[in-house]
């Protein structure tokens, strides 16, 4: 399992309800995390999107 940490960017897979988006991760509970939409129609909006849906960290600092 991935572990996530405030400061983090993840991406989440889209749903019925939003497309695929980035987030960034302020808070990590048990099974959700907390955080900010940056991206589609939510952006700027507050989220506790389930870890299941992360499909990759968007880190700055990760990429080659």
């Amino acid at each position: 399992m991935t572990e996530f940490k405030p400061g983090d960017i993840v991406v989440l897979a889209a749903t019925d309800d939003w497309p695929e988006h980035r987030f960034r991760v302020d808070y990590v509970f048990d099974d959700c995390l907390g955080g900010y939409s940056l991206t589609g129609p939510f952006a700027g909006q507050y989220g506790e999107p389930e870890c299941a849906l992360v499909i990759r960290t968007d880190n700055p600092q990760t990429k080659e």
